[in-house]
């Protein structure tokens, strides 16, 4: 039986971008490896929701690159996904129902401090990104 690991992205990916997409490669890797993983994105790190800033890092990878992509897709097809409305809203400019983000609306939890102290408090282990 797998291990319930809580991912949480809170740092600004734009500042560390390698640290950022090893983040993104251990949640999908959890995911892969069965485990039951939960997601949550905070702070600046709400920008993974932006497509247009995951193209952006899929370029440090290369020109030809496809990973960054798919390690988002590995998390919509297999994690929990949260986000912080303020979060968003605050750092992207979007709202709840905008249909403005990477990952739909009815693929991901809004929430707030409680929800993070909900999945932290809940889960075998947590990863901080």
């Amino acid at each position: 039986m797998g291990k319930s690991i809580f991912v949480n992205f809170v740092s600004d990916p734009a500042n560390d971008r390698m640290k950022s997409i090893v983040g993104l490669a251990c949640a999908a890797q959890a995911v892969n490896d069965g485990h039951n993983v939960s997601v949550f994105f905070a702070a600046a790190g709400v920008r993974f929701l932006d497509a247009a800033f995951l193209t952006e890092l899929e370029a440090e990878m290369g020109p030809d690159s496809t990973m960054v992509h798919g390690f988002m897709d590995a998390l919509l097809a297999g994690a929990d996904l949260h986000c912080s409305f303020g979060s968003v809203k605050a750092v992207l400019g979007h709202a709840e129902g905008d249909g403005a983000l990477f990952i739909s609306d009815d693929k991901i939890a809004w929430s707030g401090p409680p929800g993070v102290i909900a999945l932290a408090t809940a889960s075998d282990v947590q990863l901080m990104y």
